[in-house]
Order: structure tokens, then sequence, then C-alpha cells
């Protein structure tokens, strides 16, 4: 038997915590079929390394959206956070993936 995979886009939206109210607000409205929160424990870009122990507050910690969903949804998607992305620190990527059970996305 041959395993059949779908051609899915996967969304990783690496922000700051405060902002992630906001981008689960706009992924929820859009009908994301779903997504997932990872805290974020460091790492280095632009300004230098960094690392979560570090930060003093909310506004210095990074969490990692990660939601994967239909081509058809995605423009929608990054229209809807593109504000929010770009008043924080954060980045935004989009893959093509392949799933093996299409209807969970």
């Amino acid at each position: 038997m041959k395993l059949v995979t779908h051609k899915k886009k996967r969304i990783e939206i690496m922000i700051e915590a405060p902002a992630l109210d906001r981008i689960t607000e706009a992924l929820d409205r859009l009908d994301a079929t779903g997504y997932t929160i990872i805290p974020a424990l460091a790492g280095k870009g632009m300004a230098g390394s960094w690392q979560r122990d570090d930060a003093f507050a909310d506004a210095g910690r990074i969490v990692c959206v990660v939601s994967i969903t239909d081509a058809a949804r995605v423009e929608g998607i990054l229209v809807a956070i593109k504000d929010v992305v770009e008043r924080y620190i954060g980045i935004v990527s989009v893959a093509d993936v392949e799933v093996i059970r299409s209807e969970h996305f």
C-alpha cells in the first residue's frame, strides 16, 4: 500500500508574547483549523543573542505559533497578522508541507 500525502502550507509566526492574543484571534477569525504555540527558549537575530530567562517581562519573551492550513487561507491570514507583526519583534515564514491526514487541516 502506497502512503498518500496531501499538500498544505505551514505558517510559522515568531512573535513577542504580548502580541500572541492578537495573532490567535486572527487565526480563529479566519477559520484556521488549528495552531500550536511553542515557547522559544533562546535565539539569535539582528540584535544579537537572547535567552528567554533574560527577559524581564512578557515583552521580551518570544513564542512560536505554528499553523498548517490550505493554501487558499494563507493570504488572508498573512494580511490579518501583518500589522501586528510589524509592531513587534517577530518573523513570519510560509512553507510547503505534506500531511497524511488531510481532513485535520
